[in-house]
């Protein structure tokens, strides 16, 4: 089958073949005749199987041609990231039709956007909290829209934007086409489903919360404080050139990024305290090769689209084993294929073994090679000596060790943990 086959005009299947894409996956061989048909579309699929296109393309179909200065189809998405990927998406897909394709999102000035707006767009794309902001303020009207996406709605309750959604979907027209697009499946997601769609057309073209088939997924035991030493070690030896790490906190993914930078690794961090320009300025240099590991939180998890990324290691592992899918599901997008790497501490066997039931099976531990474990840096003045002889100091290389038992906090309390920390 063929994008032609799936009932796309001349003008979308051409931008869709100059992006190099010629057979549709099954996330968009299935929903995109839906669309078409103006079904409400509940869809599930495991990140990185084609869900942007699957509702964008049809969307472009239906909206035609330039209409007005209200949008007429609204994209909800739960990070910065993921938005400007979708509008990206949407205006190279529709660069041969006469649309308008807007991005809104917070952490940026809001006058650039707003002067936008009144220039009109036919398809917006928005994070909740900005819209809904322009929204009640009275400068957004939301009377056009006839299509509402709410694209990765699982993380966007998962990150508290459930009242924001609400608010959004009540100032919409009663009648409208709603679809909602989802890595994973809870029972939040089901309620909100139905009370949003009516008679969706359910699409699940993988086993819920599944890994791409074509990761290959390794644990290594190790020591929390030795960490740092077997990703060099792993980087260096296995001559990685693009890894992207993720950390729970912003804080930890500073301090890594500046041992990883210590150790002779060009990396830089992505995070909810970074600036937009910072942000985006990373993953530009990381996209272009300039920096071998971009240290991540999950705020990256499902914002980032990367072009077969090889490698992505859990420097720690999530709280939530549903984000583990996540994380990992940045690599071996589109059929490629991909490593994920999970270093776990004593005390986060806890959370392997819910991310394991949640697999349904348990994850490859890989033996742990020979690294060079650098010692902690101290003051000057308790600085290991160099030998008179002008040598350098021998640090010792750690091995595998015995696996040692140790409690960790239930993985559901972590739940209640600050999202602002989480982010």
């Amino acid at each position: 089958m063929s994008f032609n086959d799936l009932g796309l005009t001349p003008e979308l299947a051409r931008a869709v073949a100059e992006k190099g894409y010629t057979t549709p996956t099954p996330i968009q061989r299935a929903a995109i005749p839906g669309v078409l048909a103006g079904r409400d579309v509940l869809a599930g699929a495991q990140t990185g199987t084609g869900k942007t296109a699957a509702f964008v393309l049809p969307i472009l179909q239906k909206l035609a041609t330039q209409s007005g200065r209200l949008p007429r189809a609204l994209v909800l998405t739960p990070t910065r990231e993921l938005a400007a990927q979708v509008a990206e998406s949407a205006r190279e897909y529709g660069r041969h039709v006469n649309l308008r394709t807007l991005v809104i999102f917070g952490g940026v000035s809001e006058k650039p956007q707003i002067e936008a707006l009144r220039s009109g767009c036919d398809l917006l794309v928005a994070t909740p909290g900005r819209l809904l902001d322009l929204v009640e303020r009275g400068l957004l009207d939301l009377g056009q829209v006839r299509c509402c996406v709410l694209d990765e709605a699982d993380r966007m309750l998962d990150m508290g934007f459930i009242h924001a959604i609400r608010q959004i979907l009540k100032r919409l027209p009663r009648e409208r086409q709603t679809l909602m697009f989802s890595a994973t499946y809870s029972a939040d997601i089901r309620a909100l489903a139905a009370r949003s769609l009516r008679e969706p057309l359910a699409v699940e073209v993988a086993p819920r919360n599944a890994a791409a088939e074509r990761i290959e997924q390794h644990v290594y035991r190790v020591p929390q404080e030795h960490k740092r030493d077997l990703l060099v070690h792993l980087i260096d030896s296995g001559n990685w050139h693009q890894v992207l790490v993720f950390t729970r906190t912003k804080h930890g993914a500073n301090r890594l990024t500046q041992a990883l930078v210590a150790g002779g690794v060009r990396a830089a961090a992505i995070h909810g305290n970074k600036s937009q320009a910072a942000r985006m300025r990373a993953l530009s240099d990381f996209k272009q090769n300039l920096i071998t590991a971009l240290v991540a939180t999950e705020v990256a998890a499902r914002g980032l689209d990367i072009r077969e990324l090889p490698h992505v290691v859990n420097f720690e592992l999530p709280n939530v084993p549903e984000d583990y899918v996540h994380r990992i599901g940045r690599t071996a997008r589109a059929g490629s294929s991909g490593s994920a790497i999970s270093l776990v501490a004593p005390t986060e066997a806890p959370l392997l073994k819910e991310i394991e039931k949640l697999l349904g099976h348990s994850l490859p531990l890989a033996t742990l090679p020979p690294y060079t474990v650098n010692p902690p840096r101290r003051s000057a003045a308790a600085a290991t000596p160099v030998p008179a002889s002008g040598g350098v100091p021998r640090v010792p290389v750690y091995r595998a060790q015995p696996r040692r038992h140790g409690r960790h906090p239930s993985p559901r309390s972590y739940r209640a943990q600050s999202r602002k920390e989480r982010s």
